[in-house]
Formats: structure tokens, sequence, C-alpha cells
């Protein structure tokens, strides 16, 4: 009796290796321009058991964890959890994982950071998104607005009274950083800012508007998505209320002096 009769969903090798051979062509050929999101997982899986069907598991993985980026964030037990995906199938996605979080991060530390929030987000997002509880992170910048560090300052509800303005700027001092990226995760996965993120934002806005520190934007991490303070206007509207509100103190200060120099009675 053959092996293919003793287990009837064993496919030849010659057809698993004609198939992955065609998409690993298909690959070459044109990048993954017209690949199913599937076709991709399978190509990742086939890393760790190159000689094994993988297309059911691919299937079933995006159908798990709904698109290519779920499937690239799903930890090791996660994946495993998928009928015949083990520790070498999953091999391929963790490899993949973890080799384009170190790129994006040599990347975000080497050039301009603030391209844009989306490169912020998938630099933090694999980090934050199984987070139970909410982490206020800051990133230190110079002036080319280089990363300096990137630091976990706060654990808990981010609010103003657990994360104190005062604090986070005489740390962005200490590291000398003249610009600073704020974020944190919503465990819920709801990313719509709070009150307290918008007054806290504010706060630290104003702050850094005393202090010569540009706050560049604040981003919130949430289930598969994001968002940002900077994008939505939030960050320029704030800098602009300090803005009148220091233009409505100088003149209030300019009308007291002029009201002390015309009265006698206060010379």
């Amino acid at each position: 009796m053959s092996a293919n009769s003793k287990n009837p969903k064993l496919i030849p090798a010659n057809s698993v290796t004609g198939h992955r051979k065609r998409l690993r062509e298909r690959f070459l050929d044109s990048g993954l321009v017209g690949f199913h999101d599937y076709e991709i997982v399978e190509l990742l899986l086939s890393l760790g058991t190159p000689r094994r069907d993988c297309k059911q598991q691919a299937k079933e993985a995006i159908r798990r964890f709904k698109t290519l980026r779920g499937v690239l964030s799903a930890s090791t037990e996660e994946l495993q959890q998928i009928k015949g995906i083990g520790p070498h199938s999953a091999f391929g996605i963790k490899l993949v994982q973890e080799v384009a979080r170190e790129f994006l991060k040599e990347q975000i530390a080497d050039g301009p950071v603030y391209k844009s929030s989306q490169e912020v987000f998938d630099y933090l997002y694999h980090s934050m998104r199984d987070l139970k509880k909410e982490v206020f992170k800051v990133l230190y910048m110079n002036a080319q607005q280089q990363i300096i560090e990137t630091v976990d300052l706060f654990h808990g509800t981010v609010s103003g009274s657990f994360i104190p303005p005062r604090e986070v700027m005489e740390s962005a001092l200490a590291k000398n950083a003249t610009a600073l990226i704020f974020v944190h995760n919503h465990p819920s996965g709801n990313t719509e800012p709070s009150q307290n993120d918008k007054q806290l934002t504010r706060d630290l806005v104003y702050a850094g508007s005393i202090m010569q520190i540009k706050v560049i934007d604040h981003i919130i991490i949430g289930n598969n998505t994001y968002f940002s303070f900077a994008n939505e206007g939030l960050i320029e509207e704030y800098e602009l209320d300090f803005l009148g509100l220091r233009i409505r103190g100088t003149a209030e200060a300019k009308r007291r002096r002029y009201r002390a120099m015309s009265d006698p009675s206060s010379r």
C-alpha cells in the first residue's frame, strides 16, 4: 500500500513542489502584485515546512485573523491554534514579522522619523496591540527629528492627573530632545480619543510651547488601526489656542502697565 492510500489527505510531493514553484516564480517576476493574502501566507508558511502543502492552513489563518496584517501580527500561540500549523509552520511568519520590525526600527531611527503617523504605527503596533493596560510611550527626537530614544513613561489610565506634563517635559530636557511624539494604546481596540486624551494632549502641547519643545503628534493605537491628533488637525489647533492665550496675555499685561503709568496714585 502506498503512502497516499494510507493518508488520502496527503498531496503528492510533486504536486506540492509544482504549486510552490509557480507561486515563487510569480513572486520573482512581479513581487506580490496579484497575490491573494492567503497565497502570501502560504509562501511564508512554506519557509518552515517546504515539503508540505500549506494552502488550507493559509486560508484558515486569513479567515481567523481577517487580514494579512492580522496574520503577521498574530502570536506563535495564536497561529498554532490552527490545525496543521505547528512551530515549524509558524516559523516563516514569525521570521518575517521580526525582520520587518527591525527594518522599520532602523528605518525610523536612521532618517526623519515623522514621515507619517502610519510609519510610527507600523513600528509600534506589534508590541502594543495585546497590552491589557494603557501604556504611554514617548519618542524623544533631536532637531533633525531623528529618534533619540523610545521610552514607556507611564502605565495605567492616560490622563493629566496620572501624567503630569511637567514630568514629561523634564524627561525631554534630560534627553536633550527638541521634539516629541506621544503614543498610547486603548486595550478596548477603539481609538476614539477620550476627553482625558484630548485634555492631556492640549496640556502637553501648551507645556511644550512654553519649553520650546515641539509636540509633533499623539497617536492612539487600537485594534489594527490608530488615531493621530496631528492628522486630525488637533495639534495645530492646540498650538493656535496657546498662541491666542499668549497674545491675549501680552495685551493684558501691556494694558495693566499703561493703566499703572496713567494713574498718579500709583506713583
